[in-house]
């Protein structure tokens, strides 16, 4: 019987991301979290004889969200921008895991055209010790895997 060497398991803490804006590359050393989530559209298809209606896979959409701590205006002055002059932006996401503790290597994710639902405009909590963060919920219209993880090491 295969186990899994308990080291392999990826800590998310050792992820760095990247932001590709309008050709300029920034490391989002301020992120806190990233999820992203790909969802298939699927059609209806009902069967001659069968009570079920099948499903076909008809297209797919991509969500995410990403939580960072409220220190850059960034995001704000490009949803200015579009408020102002109805200019919207697009970026790309990269999203590394890369726990040196694990045999598996590093995976690399590429989401591409990002664009941003909401961002907070302003914030302040006086009733609270923690740091202020912010999620930035966003779509993106791509997908790459730039890296894949090695197959993990079986004892």
């Amino acid at each position: 019987m295969a186990f899994l060497k308990a080291e392999d398991a990826i800590s998310g803490k050792q992820g760095k991301a990247f932001v590709t804006i309008n050709g300029r590359v920034e490391e989002l050393f301020y992120a806190k979290t990233v999820e992203a989530t790909i969802e298939k559209t699927k059609a209806d298809v009902p069967i001659l004889g069968k009570t079920n209606v099948g499903k076909k896979a008809a297209g797919w959409s991509g969500t995410g969200t990403l939580t960072i701590y409220y220190f850059t205006s960034m995001f704000r002055a490009l949803m200015m921008e579009y408020i102002k002059t109805g200019k919207d932006f697009y970026f790309d996401l990269q999203i590394v895991n890369e726990d040196p503790a694990s045999t598996v290597g590093k995976q690399t994710s590429v989401l591409k055209d990002c664009n941003l639902d909401s961002v907070v405009a302003a914030a302040f909590d006086a009733t609270s010790d923690d740091p202020l963060e912010e999620e930035l919920p966003f779509t993106f219209d791509d997908f790459d895997l730039l890296d894949q993880f090695n197959a993990p090491v079986v004892r």
